[in-house]
């Protein structure tokens, strides 16, 4: 079917709408790159943009040398990396019983559970539990604390809800209990909600800022988001005794400030892509029950 005149206008403005938006996000970031990438002089003076001007790499240098970066980004992997694990081992016990039609009471569980998502303790009565269970400067206090997301709950117990009976029932028939149809049977259908919810459990754990900060007081378990807003807000990191004059000569401290940025970002925005495919899928057959 030909598109009207009216309907080519419609379709030009949203591209035109979406590309504008799109490039309010990616400009800056490249912006921060180019920094990062500089030398002194060229950023000194104002002339980098969206393009390195005299490419280096001393301000990365710079950055893992000076401070407690690189410890802290080995800090980042293991936190996002058990927490994903346990996080997704969590919804996936709470989701596939709540998922089973001839569970007891399932309906009151469900509506439970998603009463945590209107009402909550409130941070202080949170921190006190934490406190009281010795967790303070544990990483056990992330991993609990944000153990299940009752969003990410729902979203794959509608995907077990999703996948056809008819699958589950041959199943039963050659055997399986509960517990093999779940492994068997139920999680390798069910890959592409589980890379979404891998994403959206890493971004958090990933991101983890107040948490960290409220729990962990021992600054060698700090996270790098932690590690980069205090890089951020100080001016004194290009006088560690580590760097020789020559070092602190070539780069800015806005070049090492970038190089945070910058590394605090680009993992994300390298395992994304790898996920995509699964993303839009396991988020549509898991938002929609057919």
């Amino acid at each position: 079917m030909k598109a009207t005149r009216g309907e080519k206008l419609f379709y030009t403005v949203n591209y035109v709408l979406l590309a504008l938006i799109a490039l309010t996000c990616i400009l800056p970031f490249i912006h921060i790159i180019a920094l990062s990438l500089s030398d002194r002089s060229s950023v000194d003076s104002g002339h980098v943009f969206f393009w390195p001007i005299g490419l280096q790499f001393t301000a990365y240098k710079i950055f893992f040398i000076a401070s407690p970066a690189f410890n802290a980004f080995k800090n980042s992997i293991f936190i996002t990396v058990v927490g994903v694990a346990l996080s997704l081992l969590g919804t996936i016990l709470a989701a596939y019983p709540l998922s089973r039609s001839y569970l007891f009471a399932r309906r009151y569980l469900v509506l439970g559970m998603v009463f945590t998502m209107l009402f909550a303790g409130g941070l202080i009565p949170t921190y006190l539990v934490v406190k009281n269970m010795h967790l303070i400067d544990s990483y056990w206090s992330l991993w609990l604390t944000g153990f299940i997301s009752t969003y990410n709950m729902l979203l794959m117990k509608s995907y077990f809800e999703n996948i056809p009976y008819e699958v589950q029932e041959a199943a039963r028939i050659d055997g399986c209990s509960d517990t093999a149809l779940l492994i068997r049977v139920i999680l390798p259908l069910s890959l592409p909600m589980l890379a979404t919810l891998a994403l959206f459990y890493g971004i958090n754990y990933w991101n983890a800022f107040m948490s960290v900060l409220m729990y962990i007081n021992k600054s060698d378990m700090m996270n790098l988001t932690v590690v980069v807003q205090a890089m951020l807000q100080k001016n004194d990191l290009l006088n560690s005794p580590s760097l020789n004059t020559e070092e602190q000569a070539a780069v800015a401290t806005e070049m090492v400030k970038a190089v945070g940025v910058v590394v605090m970002v680009v993992p994300m925005l390298v395992i994304y892509p790898f996920l995509q495919k699964y993303f839009v899928k396991g988020v549509m057959l898991g938002s929609v029950k057919g």
